[in-house]
């Protein structure tokens, strides 16, 4: 069942939830799959986010960002089960879809670019597909490119598992400093 969202004054719109996706555990810490973590992580670091809590079954960040008030989680459910803890956060906070932005990594998309868009299908992206089917899908995403697989013999559940390079790690550094660095921009013009 999809738990909708409803205009009403009760809706914090001078709030906003971030999410980045990832799994839990050291065997999964800088691989592609958990680009969105590094990218929150990143956030969290450059605009002095304080953990306040694990709760929604997530570590849970707070703060500010520019003018706007920011709560930031990283899903501890694993990948596939995300939504739970998107559900939990914004229903709690009262954080309209527009005011939800997921940081994620895209296969579709080269290493070093970015694409920004509302709404949208999942394209199989495990972590898309368990938020849509919790809270649909009107929310921001940053679709941070990691590439296909350099070949057809890799399979993409082991290629998106495995670990960035030391030169990609770089790449990665630089994107993400780039988007905590930008955020505020974002979050009044909804571009970068």
């Amino acid at each position: 069942m999809i738990f909708r969202f409803f205009k009403n004054k009760q809706q914090n719109k001078n709030m906003y939830l971030l999410v980045g996706l990832g799994n839990i555990g050291k065997k999964y810490e800088q691989t592609r799959h958990n680009f969105g973590f590094l990218t929150l992580d990143s956030i969290i670091y450059e605009h002095n986010l304080t953990k306040s809590s694990t709760k929604f079954e997530s570590e849970v960040f707070s703060g500010s960002v520019g003018e706007n008030k920011i709560i930031a989680i990283k899903p501890q459910t694993f990948m596939n089960n995300s939504g739970i803890s998107v559900q939990a956060a914004c229903s709690f906070y009262k954080i309209p879809p527009e005011n939800i932005i997921v940081f994620h990594d895209e296969i579709d998309i080269k290493l070093g670019e970015i694409r920004i868009k509302q709404g949208g299908g999942h394209a199989g992206h495990n972590g898309l597909k368990s938020i849509d089917s919790r809270i649909g899908k009107d929310y921001w995403r940053f679709r941070l490119g990691i590439s296909r697989p350099p070949s057809a013999e890799y399979e993409v559940s082991d290629y998106v598992l495995s670990k960035f390079s030391k030169d990609e790690l770089l790449t990665v550094d630089e994107i993400n400093h780039n988007i905590s660095k930008k955020l505020s921009t974002f979050l009044i013009e909804k571009k970068l």
